[in-house]
């Protein structure tokens, strides 16, 4: 494979020349992939890792198909979205299809990001209310206007939340405030949004939407009680506001049994407005705002005109056709759901195993792995996570942390990923478990047992960061490890994986 540069050159050009908050997957040891296929990418050295992460490359890294018709289109003609063209009107006529029937108005953008801006100008529009309901550790995308709704991210920050903007406990029923052993933990959460409700028009504020993704993602892989979303789209409705539902990361039959992930929460619930994008146009730059004929036609009313040069051009519409066209002919919602129930099939294995899996939950191939310390008190086990990670990587496998505490594996491949795929990543994921647990249990008997003079000042990760001195691998370089527990910060585990 040619290269323009070494990889330390690349990485030298990319300090130099690349925004420092651009992270990079994997950031103590950065992988270089110089091309990928299916659910497998390789290396400059071509070396093959198994991509359980990547939900961008929807259909499969570089489905010849999807690459074909791209090639055709953009030999023919690109050009301004203003022309009249057939793959535009062909693709959201497809796209309306698989919808419910009321979800028939398209806006095509380039990103998630842009849909989710546009999804809430619609829902502002829409009644001219200006107040907003977000769950919290929710990401709705990079724009500032996302960024102002997006507690992942303000509260990393130092932005504070805005006047309009209202957090909503996310409907987590395993760490969350109401868990798996309430009576009725939908209502519970609803609930919990209508006294936002409440609280905003007792202060003169009107709500414009409530935002959610269908399955929260870098909330943990939160699947929300059944029952929840149409308890809160009553709540919203009633307040004269709208049910946005995100479907960016989660969309495009990942769950299996349906196209959108939303459809599992039953007939009786369809959002207002749906975004979309990533899983799109399987790594091309395209996304989309569906909703009804009502929000759309009080949209066009404001006089404002809406355009998106590139947004719905002929090149982004045939790449869409095509990934539609892959995903039926290959029977992928099929075979998200095969091999996700088989995927969550062997890691319940592996919890009734491993005491460092707290829980697994996921549909189809949208799986999180819930790790905690302690299983009563299910502390997260953030240090260990990040570990796993690394240890993964060496393993060829590639995986990613999540959640508000970054102690969520989460599971979202390729939806060509295999039954046989499934095996090899949780053979490792249990190799590499059992040695953590063995590593982490010798050498808390040795705690008890000597006086070691800096153990009252050590924090759990440069505790994990010591133990994981005992499991690593052979071929890794002696001299790189460190004795005790007074780690160092720059121990692998101190390092964090960003996503």
């Amino acid at each position: 494979m040619c290269e323009l540069y070494s990889k330390q050159d690349t990485l030298a050009l990319r300090r130099k020349h690349i925004g420092p908050s651009c992270k990079v997957f994997f950031a103590a040891d950065p992988i270089k992939i110089v091309r990928a296929q299916r659910q497998y990418m390789f290396d400059e050295k071509g070396e093959q890792y198994l991509d359980c992460i990547n939900n961008v490359a929807h259909v499969g890294h570089c489905h010849p198909e999807v690459v074909q018709a791209a090639q055709r289109q953009m030999e023919l003609l690109n050009t301004n979205s203003r022309f009249l063209h057939d793959n535009v009107v062909e693709y959201a006529k497809r796209l309306s299809a698989t919808l419910p029937d009321k979800l028939s108005v398209c806006y095509f953008t380039n990103s998630g990001s842009e849909a989710n801006d546009l999804a809430l100008r619609l829902a502002r529009q829409f009644r001219g209310h200006q107040d907003v309901i977000t769950l919290d550790h929710a990401y709705h995308g990079h724009l500032s206007s996302l960024i102002e709704i997006s507690p992942y991210k303000f509260r990393k920050g130092k932005d504070v939340k805005k006047e309009f903007v209202h957090v909503a406990p996310a409907p987590d029923i395993y760490r969350g405030k109401y868990r798996e052993d309430h009576a009725d933990p939908a209502s519970a959460y609803a609930s919990e949004v209508k006294k936002i409700i409440d609280e905003a028009h007792n202060s003169g504020r009107k709500i414009a939407a409530f935002i959610a993704e269908s399955m929260q993602s870098c909330g943990g892989q939160i699947i929300p009680p059944a029952g929840y979303f149409q308890k809160v789209a009553e709540y919203v409705h009633g307040a004269g506001g709208v049910f946005i539902a995100d479907e960016v990361q989660v969309g495009f039959g990942r769950v299996g049994r349906h196209f959108w992930s939303f459809q599992m929460l039953g007939e009786d619930f369809v959002p207002d407005i749906v975004t979309m994008g990533k899983p799109m146009g399987n790594g091309h730059p395209m996304a989309c705002v569906v909703t009804t004929k009502e929000i759309a036609e009080a949209f066009s009313n404001s006089g404002m005109e809406y355009f998106n040069t590139y947004g719905g051009n002929p090149v982004s519409s045939a790449v869409g056709l095509a990934v539609l066209d892959v995903i039926e002919n290959e029977d992928l919602q099929g075979n998200a759901t095969r091999v996700g129930n088989y995927l969550t099939e062997l890691l319940n294995k592996q919890k009734a195993k491993h005491t460092l899996i707290g829980d697994v939950r996921g549909v189809g191939l949208f799986i999180g792995i819930d790790l905690v310390k302690d299983h009563q008190k299910r502390t997260p086990a953030t240090a260990e996570a990040q570990h796993i990670i690394y240890k993964m990587k060496e393993k060829r496998v590639l995986l990613s942390a999540d959640g508000p505490h970054r102690n969520v594996l989460k599971i979202k491949p390729p939806m060509c990923f295999t039954e046989e795929d499934a095996k090899f990543m949780v053979d490792h994921l249990d190799g590499i478990l059992t040695g953590l647990e063995e590593a982490i249990g010798d050498k808390t008997e040795s705690v008890i047992t000597e006086n070691i003079p800096c153990r009252a000042k050590m924090s759990d990760e440069a505790h994990l960061e010591s133990l994981s001195d005992g499991i690593l691998d052979p071929k890794e370089n002696p001299s790189s490890k460190r004795n005790g527990l007074c780690t160092d910060k720059h121990s692998l585990l101190s390092k964090r994986l960003k996503t």
